[in-house]
């Protein structure tokens, strides 16, 4: 058992954790490159390694919301979060009855938030065994379990899972970056969607302002990859491609990030308390402090020597440091965004 009572198979967990951290040791040379194809073609190995180290560190520093989100003057971090989940189902039309797929779903937070926002019936897919166990007791304390459920499963094997057709709606908040290709797990959500139904997503993405070409460029985008488990960030144009190549038809799309917001999205990752903005906020950000910092990683150091949390989480605690820095970076430079917004439809014939 964990320290949080939740059954994993501590053994393999740990192996994989202490492996993850194999894959970002090149440098930006040839040998990166190749790297990163390694990567591709073992990106469920990637991504599970790096949330079974991150996922409790993810609840300490960001509740059951693994995403980004815009802020007003003076609005809470939890309503920003919960707000940009209404903002998306919103913008799909949910409605009461519905058949929604969350595709990475996490530990469910977003689930259960557009659930309630919507009635909607929301099935909640995820990969990482761990993280459905959590998400299911969560739905369970608050009620939802008859109305949000969790399955595991590879969002690149949609079809094999559910067949075609069975979805009136799909939508994915910051998880499909993880997949080795867009058209390929875009492909499988056009596939699971009734003819007419849609598809959201909010999309990691490398702008347009982006240049690979430039080292300083490459070097922020390896760094997001390194301390988020995605096996390689590509730019917006490409995702828009991806989703015209599948079938979809795109309705409406629109890159959040771009917008003059007063507070930038990535405030709370720049540890400056100053910028709270209610008192309750404070200790979020005290926490991306250089304080909180230091006593975070020195408790989880001190908990993965006692056996509290698998081996490895301390370096995956490292990297999401290492992550945080280059997603200030890139949010400062408008070389990334966490919120390219799209809302496409499958043609009804």
């Amino acid at each position: 058992m964990t320290s949080t009572g939740f059954q994993r198979d501590d053994g393999r967990v740990e192996s994989r954790v202490e492996n993850y951290t194999k894959f970002w040791k090149k440098d930006l040379s040839n040998e990166q490159d190749k790297d990163s194809a390694n990567r591709l073609d073992s990106y469920t190995e990637v991504v599970n390694g790096y949330y079974d180290g991150a996922t409790e560190l993810y609840e300490y520093g960001w509740s059951h919301s693994f995403h980004f989100s815009r802020f007003y003057k003076g609005e809470a971090f939890l309503a920003s979060l919960a707000r940009h989940e209404h903002y998306l189902a919103a913008q799909m039309v949910l409605k009461p009855g519905m058949r929604v797929l969350d595709v990475g779903c996490g530990v469910g937070g977003p689930a259960r938030e557009i659930a309630e926002f919507t009635e909607a019936q929301i099935i909640g897919l995820n990969n990482n065994e761990f993280q459905v166990q959590r998400a299911r007791k969560y739905a369970k304390r608050a009620g939802l379990e008859g109305q949000v459920t969790f399955v595991q499963g590879d969002f690149m094997k949609l079809v094999e899972q559910f067949g075609e057709g069975y979805f009136d709606a799909v939508y994915a908040i910051e998880a499909t970056v993880h997949a080795p290709s867009w058209e390929g797990v875009y492909g499988e959500i056009f596939k699971v969607l009734k003819p007419g139904g849609v598809f959201g997503v909010y999309e990691w993405c490398m702008t347009d302002n982006w240049d690979p070409s430039i080292p300083e460029h490459k070097e922020i985008a390896h760094q997001i990859e390194l301390g988020n488990g995605i096996p390689e960030m590509r730019p917006l144009r490409l995702a828009r491609e991806a989703l015209k190549t599948v079938g979809f038809q795109i309705e409406h799309e629109e890159d959040l990030a771009a917008r003059p917001d007063p507070i930038p999205w990535y405030y709370p990752l720049e540890g400056d308390i100053l910028k709270a903005q209610t008192f309750w906020d404070y200790f979020t950000v005290w926490r991306m402090s250089w304080s909180g910092k230091l006593v975070t990683h020195n408790v989880i150091r001190l908990m993965e020597c006692v056996g509290l949390v698998p081996k490895g989480t301390y370096d995956v605690g490292e990297s999401l440091k290492v992550a945080a820095d280059a997603l200030v970076l890139s949010g400062q430079k408008k070389l990334f965004t966490p919120m390219y917004l799209v809302v496409s439809r499958k043609p009804s014939s």
